[in-house]
C-alpha cells in the first residue's frame, strides 16, 4: 500500500510545480522533497522595532522601502530597473533605504542587482542581518531579505515568516530557495501526524533518536538550536544504518559461500621462501600475514582490504598469501590496472622468488612454482602458452591485466583473487575473475596504496575486512619534500633544474611528473589519475589558470636546459611495447630524466630514482601527490619531491601543497583531502551527476554514529537477513541499490 511519503508530489502542489522540481532537482515525491534538507539556516531574531536597534544586534526588522540604488562597482555606473540583465554576471552593489515611517535603516546586497526589480519603493519586507553603524546611518551587515506578499498579511503571518531559523536549500534560479520552502511547508501540513518509519522503534528508543514525522518537522521548520541538532542526529543515523545493512547483508552472503580452506602447510614453497628473505618482515607485515592465513584457513572466502603507505611493503604479504595457495595445490591470480603496472609485478614477484620461480626449468628449486603473465600486448604464441599453463595448473601464480577477465582464460584450481589498486575494479570485473574457479568461491585480497582513515574504511568498505600497514620496512630513505613558487620567485625553479643535474651527476635519476600530454586542453587528466581544475587566486580573487602544462611542452623546454642529459618521455598513449621498452631503460639506469604524465603513479619501482618534479601540483589531489612521490627514495638514497605551482602564497590550493610538503603520513594527509573535498566526492558518486542518500551524514565527523549504525544493522542482519520483520527498512534499501547512491559501494 503506498503511504504519504511515495506519492507523487503533484498531488500535493500541482503539475506545474511539481514539474519544476522533476526538472531542475529530480524530484518527484513526498519522500524525496522532505529529504531535500536544508544545506544551512539564517538565523533570525524576533522582530525588532527600529527604535529598539542596537548596534551588535541579530535583528529582523519589517519594513517598506524607501529608496533603492545600484551601480558597478566596476565602472561605477548607476544601473537602471531595465539594464539589470547586463549585470548579472558583473560586482554590483544594491543599496536600500527602509522606513517604519519614522526611522530608516539602510541594507546593501553585493552581486544581487536583480533587487533593484524586487524592492521597488513601497514594498514591504523583511529584512535581517546585524546592527552596525557607518556615518550616522545605521545598516543590516550581511543582510538577507524576504519580499512579502501583496496583499495584506496579518500579524501572525508575519510572525511565521520571522521565525527564529530560515531554513535554506540547496537551489537554483529555477528554484529559489523560497520556493522549496514554502512547498515543503505545504507538504508538511499535509502529511498524516505517524508516517511508516525505516528505522525501528526499538532502535529509536535505544538510540533516543527522534521519530519519523517529528524529524521532518524539526529539521525544516526548527523553532530552536535543538530541534536541528536532534533532527539531523536522526537523519545521520538513518543514512549510516541504511548502508551497514547493505554492507551487512553483503557480508552475510559472502559467510555463507564455500571456498576450499587453503592452510598454511609446513615445509612448502612458503616456509623456503621465509627462510630466504634477506631482511626481516616488519611487526604490521607479520601480523597482517597471520590475519591472511587464519582467513584462507576457513571454508568461507575471505574478503579483506589491504591497504598501506607506498612502499610499507603490500607486495610481499601478498606474495606469502599466494605461496600458501600453491603450497594447499590452487593458484592465485594478480589483477593489475594497467599493462605497466602488471609487467612491474611479474619481474618483481619472479626476482623475489629467484629460483622458487622456475618449476620445470634447469636449476630451479625443489619448491618451485611458475609465474605467468597475461596482457593485451602478448604475442599469439606467448598468450597461447600463457592461458594454457592456467589452465594447466603449471602457472601457480598468474599475473594480468583485464585479459585475464576474458571467457577464453580458465585455471585449474583458482584459489585467491589478488586485486591491486582496487578503486580501478568493479566488483563485475572480480566477480569474472572469480567465477573461473567453478562450484568454489576464491578468496579474494584487494590492495590499495591510497590510505584511508578509519571511518571511512568502515562506510566505503563496510564489507572488506580491512588490514593496516603502517610501518616502513627498514633500509626506507626519508622524503623531503618543497613547495617551488615558480610564479613568485622563478628563480627557485631554476635551482629546480640546477639540482636536477646535481642528483644526475651523482648518478642518480629524476622524475619529472605533467598533469596532461599534448596540448589539447580536453586531454588534462586523461591518464589514470585524479585532475583538479586549475584557479589562481592573488589578493583574495580568483582567476582562471592557464592550461596545465604538458610532457611534450615540458620536454621541448627542457630540452635546452638539459640538452646534456638522457631524456625521454613516457605517458598512457604510447603504444603497449613502447611504453614497456621506456620504463625499461629508465629501470636499467639508461635513462637519466624521464617527464611523465601519472602513468608511473603506481607500481613502477626504480631504487635510483631520487628526485621528483611534478609540475602545475595544484592541478592533483593530495592523496594521489603522496602516491606519486613516493616513487623515489625506494633505494638507500634521500628522496626529494619538488612541487612546482604558478599559485601565490596565501591561497587554499597553495595551502593543501603546503600539506604536502609538511608530512609524509599518508593518512593524515587523507583526511585533510577528504575534509576539503565533498562527501560525494569521496564516496564516488558525485561524478555520476545525480544525487546521493549522503545528504547529512560525513563519514570523517560521524565515526560514532557509524559505528552505532554498524552495530545495530550486524544485529539485524545476524537474525533477518532478508529484513522480512522490517519491511519498511526493507523497502529504503532497495532504493538505495536502485539507486545512483551505491555505485560507490559497486567499487569494493
Amino acid at each position: 500500500m503506498r503511504t504519504d511519503i511515495d506519492r507523487k508530489l503533484r498531488d500535493f502542489l500541482g503539475a506545474k510545480t511539481a514539474k519544476t522540481f522533476a526538472d531542475v532537482l529530480e524530484i518527484e515525491t513526498v519522500g524525496e522533497l522532505l529529504r531535500h534538507y536544508p544545506r544551512r539556516y539564517l538565523k533570525k531574531g524576533e522582530l525588532t522595532p527600529f527604535d529598539e536597534l542596537e548596534v551588535g544586534d541579530q535583528a529582523t526588522v519589517n519594513g517598506r522601502v524607501k529608496k533603492v540604488t545600484a551601480r558597478s562597482l566596476d565602472s561605477k555606473v548607476e544601473i537602471r530597473p531595465d539594464e539589470v540583465h547586463k549585470f548579472r554576471k558583473r560586482r554590483t552593489i544594491t543599496k536600500v533605504v527602509v522606513t517604519d515611517g519614522r526611522r530608516d535603516l539602510e541594507a546593501a546586497f553585493f552581486n544581487q542587482p536583480w533587487l533593484l526589480t524586487k524592492l521597488t519603493p513601497g514594498t514591504s519586507a523583511l529584512f535581517w542581518g546585524e546592527v552596525t553603524m557607518f556615518r550616522d546611518t545605521m545598516q543590516l551587515k550581511n543582510p538577507g531579505t524576504e519580499i512579502l506578499d501583496e496583499e495584506d498579511l496579518t500579524e501572525a503571518e508575519i510572525e511565521r515568516r520571522a521565525r527564529p531559523f530560515r531554513p535554506l536549500y540547496p537551489a537554483t534560479a529555477k528554484l529559489p530557495t523560497a520556493t522549496i520552502e514554502r512547498s515543503v511547508k505545504i507538504v508538511l501540513d499535509s502529511l498524516d501526524d505517524r508516517l511508516d518509519d525505516p528505522v525501528p522503534d526499538l532502535i529509536l528508543r535505544n538510540e533516543k533518536l527522534l521519530g519519523l514525522r517529528e524529524a521532518l518537522q524539526k529539521v525544516h521548520l526548527p523553532d530552536t538550536e535543538k530541534d536541528i541538532q536532534d533532527a539531523q542526529q536522526r537523519f545521520r543515523f538513518e543514512e549510516a544504518l541504511v548502508m551497514q545493512t547493505i554492507l551487512a547483508q553483503r557480508r552475510a552472503v559472502t559467510d555463507a559461500l564455500n571456498a576450499v580452506p587453503r592452510p598454511r602447510v609446513e615445509g612448502g614453497l612458503l616456509d623456503e621462501f621465509d627462510q630466504r628473505l634477506p631482511f626481516e618482515l616488519t611487526e604490521g607485515q607479520a601480523e597482517v600475514g597471520e590475519e591472511i592465513f587464519a582467513d584462507l584457513a576457513r571454508p568461507h572466502p575471505m574478503h579483506r582490504l589491504l591497504q598501506g603507505e607506498v612502499g610499507s611493503g603490500k607486495t610481499v604479504v601478498a606474495l606469502r598469501a599466494m605461496l600458501s595457495v600453491v603450497d594447499n595445490g590452487g593458484q592465485a591470480a594478480l589483477l593489475a590496472p594497467t599493462e605497466v603496472l602488471a609487467v612491474q609485478h611479474h619481474k618483481t614477484l619472479t626476482k623475489m622468488l629467484g629460483d622458487l620461480a622456475e618449476q620445470g626449468m634447469l636449476g630451479g628449486a625443489e619448491h618451485a612454482t611458475k609465474i605467468g603473465l597475461l596482457t593485451g600486448s602478448l604475442n599469439a604464441a606467448g598468450r597461447r602458452t600463457a592461458m594454457l599453463d592456467a589452465a594447466s595448473g603449471a602457472a601457480g601464480i598468474v599475473v594480468g591485466t583485464h585479459a585475464l577477465l576474458e571467457d577464453k582464460v580458465q585455471f585449474a584450481d583458482l584459489g585467491l583473487v589478488v586485486v591491486d589498486e582496487q578503486h580501478r575494479f568493479g566488483v563485475e570485473q572480480r566477480a569474472a575473475l572469480s567465477a573461473k574457479s567453478g562450484d568454489n568461491t576464491p578468496h579474494v585480497l584487494v590492495m590499495t596504496a591510497t590510505p584511508i582513515p578509519r571511518t571511512v574504511a568502515m562506510t566505503v568498505f563496510g564489507d572488506l575486512a580491512v588490514s593496516t600497514l603502517t610501518q616502513l620496512p627498514a633500509g626506507r630513505s626519508p622524503i623531503q619534500s618543497s613547495v617551488v613558487p615558480a610564479k613568485e620567485k622563478p628563480e627557485w625553479l631554476q635551482r629546480a633544474w640546477t639540482r636536477v643535474r646535481e642528483e644526475v651527476g651523482k648518478g642518480h635519476q629524476v622524475y619529472v611528473v605533467c598533469p596532461r600530454i599534448g596540448d589539447d586542453v580536453k586531454n588534462a587528466g586523461d591518464e589514470e589519475g585524479e585532475f583538479v581544475a586549475g584557479e589562481e587566486e592573488k589578493g583574495g580573487k580568483k582567476q582562471q589558470a592557464r592550461p596545465p602544462i604538458s610532457v611534450l611542452q615540458v620536454s621541448e623546454a627542457l630540452g635546452e636546459i638539459l640538452y646534456d642529459l638522457r631524456v625521454e618521455i613516457l605517458h598512457g598513449r604510447l603504444p603497449a611495447d613502447e611504453k614497456d621498452a621506456v620504463m625499461s631503460r629508465f629501470a636499467a639506469g639508461d635513462i637519466d630524466v624521464l617527464i611523465a604524465t601519472t602513468v608511473i603513479e603506481v607500481g613502477v619501482d626504480v631504487p635510483n630514482a631520487s628526485t621528483m618534479v611534478i609540475m602545475d601540483a595544484d592541478r592533483f589531489g593530495i592523496s594521489q601527490l603522496h602516491q606519486l612521490r613516493g616513487r623515489v627514495g625506494r633505494g638507500k638514497v634521500p628522496g626529494l619531491c619538488l612541487l612546482v605551482t604558478d599559485l601565490w602564497p596565501g591561497s587554499r590550493s597553495y595551502g593543501r601543497l603546503d600539506a604536502v610538503a609538511s608530512t609524509t603520513d599518508g593518512f593524515e594527509l587523507s583526511r585533510i583531502d577528504l575534509e576539503t573535498r565533498r562527501e560525494g566526492d569521496v564516496l564516488g558518486v558525485a561524478q555520476s551527476g545525480r544525487r546521493t542518500s549522503l545528504k547529512l551524514l560525513s563519514v570523517l565527523r560521524d565515526e560514532d554514529i557509524i559505528l552505532a549504525a554498524r552495530h545495530v544493522a550486524n544485529s539485524i542482519v545476524s537474525v533477518d537477513a532478508d529484513l522480512a520483520e522490517y519491511p519498511v527498512l526493507k523497502a529504503v534499501v532497495r532504493a538505495a541499490l536502485e539507486s545512483e547512491t551505491t555505485e560507490y559501494l559497486e567499487k569494493t
